[in-house]
């Protein structure tokens, strides 16, 4: 009996520790003594898990037991049943069919084959070597336990006499067993699904309470009897004033500057001819009508008179004086013009540098003098072309600049911010622009470059002073006994200036302040916590200068003002009337 061994098992035992028995045993075949009413076995998953681990080992366990509602569990399981030690193994069936399906079927869904003869004692089985079916190559697999593959004793409770039983009964049940399998219900993917769902309920309601609390939000809409009041002011804000005039409207102010550079470079596109200029000498003729008996001489031609030819202009170096050529002609006088040496050639120079002055045997002529008559010839005038400024360079190069205002606008009124003055952009403006070349017209050069300073400007005063001459104006216009000042239109004025100096401004202001019934919105919303629209309502208007309340809720569920006064809205509407405007 080496082959086999003997494991009692208590009533407390879990099926891992049956297990763990099962595996530490030595003995091919393995008798379970079951205790009565074993609550572990009666589960046939139990009954299966341990089946797969025997199978696994390469052992047979055979239950000890008498207990009749435990057979059809262990011929599920295609476990092997004895009461006694001493009796015979077999696998419970509902009998032939049942048995077939149960054992060619593992937990795998695979054959089993080789499995202990039932009618061989615990001990003959001992004595042969049992061939465990192959485990499962991939761990457990889940299996369903359906209720079309219990057995016959399971389904009614009784197990059917295998005599009673027909063999054509047999062969349905066992063909019935063998086309499906028996799985096992997966507990730990319903576990899972189970955990999901709790989360996803805590995590909805977590929301419901969070969208309930954080986000309610209450807004209450109230009408009154205020009327827009118009204000229009004559202002005068200098630096030179040190406090407030109510009765002239002065106000002490400060004035900042900001000096701001911009430059621009243009190509030019201005040509000059450095190169040499062209010298010759003409013979210098005057004809006068009539006989030069009695004619006068004519007046000399002072050195630097310019000559033309072929639209050049050539300049002479030399005074030229006329002397009587002859008396031949009676009807004119031709006087010949001499240089200052008594010679009759008189030497000029072009006026412009380059070839182009060069001339041979061409007339030339004295715009000042039609009368006179020139030849003569210039060489020697070369050309070299160089690149200069001309006017329409520097305009370009100015057009160029850009002047960003509105920047230098934002910087002026940031300073006077921190410096705890009201901006008044209106004043805001800038001095005549100095304009500077970086070289002047006909210079040589192949760009220019042109610079514009510009100074900025504004004035800003203090916000306090601007509000009390609002709230005088106002105070002019109501009845001071029954409203107040609820908004005084400051940041909707309008300026427009009509005169500056470097140390003060002129302008006029309007705008529309708003007066009415002084309502507290902080009290408002205080006294509304909890209430229902109705009583928020009803609140309010027991203020005889209140004309309608309306109350908004959200989200769509909520009835009730929030408890928490940031999350009340107070709007208190703007005004249909309006007063008598005023202008000082």
């Amino acid at each position: 009996m080496a082959n086999n061994d003997t494991i009692y098992i208590d009533i407390d035992d879990e099926i891992t520790s049956i297990i763990d028995k099962l595996r530490s045993s030595n003995g091919k075949v393995v008798a379970l003594v079951l205790p009565k009413r074993a609550s572990v076995f009666q589960s046939v998953v139990n009954m299966k898990l341990l089946k797969r681990a025997a199978d696994t080992e390469k052992k047979t366990p055979i239950l000890i037991t008498s207990e009749a509602g435990l057979l059809p569990l262990a011929g599920l399981a295609g476990l092997h049943v004895a009461k006694t030690l001493t009796s015979k193994p077999e696998i419970p069936l509902a009998p032939s069919a049942i048995s077939e399906a149960a054992d060619a079927i593992g937990e795998d869904g695979q054959e089993i084959e080789n499995l202990p003869d039932s009618h061989q004692s615990i001990g003959e089985l001992a004595d042969k070597t049992h061939k465990a079916p192959k485990p499962p190559s991939e761990g457990v697999e889940t299996l369903m336990l359906n209720d079309d593959n219990l057995p016959p004793e399971a389904e009614g409770g009784k197990l059917p006499s295998s005599k009673g039983t027909g063999a054509a009964g047999a062969a349905k049940v066992a063909k019935k067993a063998k086309d499906k399998k028996l799985k096992i219900p997966n507990f730990s993917r319903f576990r899972l699904l189970f955990v999901i769902g709790v989360l996803i309920l805590i995590l909805f309601i977590a929301a419901f309470i969070f969208a309930s609390v954080a986000l309610t939000k209450a807004t209450i809409n109230i009408k009154t009897n205020a009327t827009n009041v118009d204000v229009n002011l004559n202002l005068t804000a200098s630096t030179r004033q040190t406090s407030l005039d109510m009765i002239s409207n002065v106000l002490p102010a400060k004035a900042v500057q900001t000096q701001k550079t911009y430059s621009a470079t243009e190509v030019t596109t201005g040509q000059t001819n450095n190169g040499a200029k062209a010298q010759g000498n003409i013979t210098v003729t005057e004809t006068s009508n009539g006989p030069c008996a009695g004619s006068t001489i004519p007046n000399s031609i002072p050195s630097g008179t310019g000559f033309t030819s072929n639209g050049l202009t050539y300049i002479t170096e030399d005074t030229i004086t006329f002397v009587q050529q002859g008396f031949g002609n009676p009807h004119q006088c031709t006087f010949q013009g001499l240089n200052s040496n008594g010679g009759t050639n008189i030497p000029i120079t072009a006026q412009a540098a380059g070839s182009a002055s060069n001339t041979s045997g061409t007339p030339f002529t004295d715009p000042q003098d039609p009368s006179v008559n020139a030849t003569g010839s210039a060489s020697g005038g070369t050309d070299d072309i160089v690149q200069t400024v001309n006017q329409n360079d520097i305009n370009n190069a100015k057009n160029k600049i850009n002047i960003n205002s509105n920047a230098e606008q934002q910087l002026l009124s940031n300073e006077l911010k921190g410096d705890g003055y009201y901006p008044l952009t209106a004043t805001y403006s800038s001095g005549t622009p100095v304009v500077t070349s970086s070289a002047s017209v006909g210079s040589v050069t192949n760009t220019v470059t042109v610079t514009e300073t510009v100074n900025y400007i504004m004035f800003g005063v203090h916000k306090s002073d601007l509000t009390t001459l609002i709230d005088n104006s106002v105070d002019g216009q109501i009845n001071t006994a029954k409203q107040s000042i609820l908004s005084t239109g400051l940041n909707r004025a309008n300026y427009n200036l009509i005169n500056s100096s470097s140390s003060s401004v002129q302008l006029a202001m309007s705008t529309v302040a708003i007066a009415g019934p002084q309502l507290n919105t902080n009290a408002i919303k205080q006294q509304s916590e909890g209430l229902k629209a109705g009583q928020v309502q009803s609140q309010l208007q027991n203020n005889p200068n209140v004309t309608g309340v309306t109350v908004h809720f959200s989200p769509f569920w909520v009835s009730t003002v929030p408890k928490n006064t940031a999350h009340i809205t107070v709007v208190i509407a703007k005004p249909t009337k309006t007063a008598k405007s005023s202008s000082q």
